[in-house]
């Protein structure tokens, strides 16, 4: 498995990496906890996916001597079903992101010693933007 998909799934690491992320240099992965779903029967022979490739007879490598394929072929479903838990992470990480990045602002200034307060919620959306409440490759 050569080349560089848009989409890289690990199946014993149960990681999903979305090698394009915005502002990323590199792919960013998240590994997804749901053994229900990296349990299903049809990924039992399944080693790695890179989904998204310029040589798309080399998406699926399998565990096995079976020759390597296409996503298409392998008939594994939508990639949504991976894109799509991979967006929920990314959301609960952006939002995760956006609650911690509360800024300590000097009210009133010049005073001896200083005074901190947070910033309100209405200066934290001027400055961020408003919380993310949703996210879709």
């Amino acid at each position: 498995m050569a080349s560089k998909g848009n989409w890289t799934i690990v199946f014993d690491d149960k990681v999903v990496i979305k090698n394009y992320a915005e502002g990323a240099n590199e792919g960013v992965g998240y590994k997804i906890d749901d053994d229900a779903f990296w349990n299903d029967s049809k990924f039992s022979n399944i080693w790695a996916i890179q989904y998204g490739t310029a040589n798309s007879s080399d998406e699926v490598e399998h565990r096995d001597e079976t020759l390597h394929c296409s996503y298409a072929e392998a008939n594994l479903g939508d990639i949504n079903q991976f894109s799509s838990r991979w967006d929920a992470v990314h959301l609960t990480q952006l939002q995760e992101d956006w609650d911690n990045n509360t800024l300590q602002i000097e009210d009133p200034e010049g005073q001896d010693p200083p005074v901190y307060r947070e910033e309100t919620e209405s200066e934290k959306i001027s400055r961020l933007g408003p919380r993310p409440t949703s996210y879709s490759s």
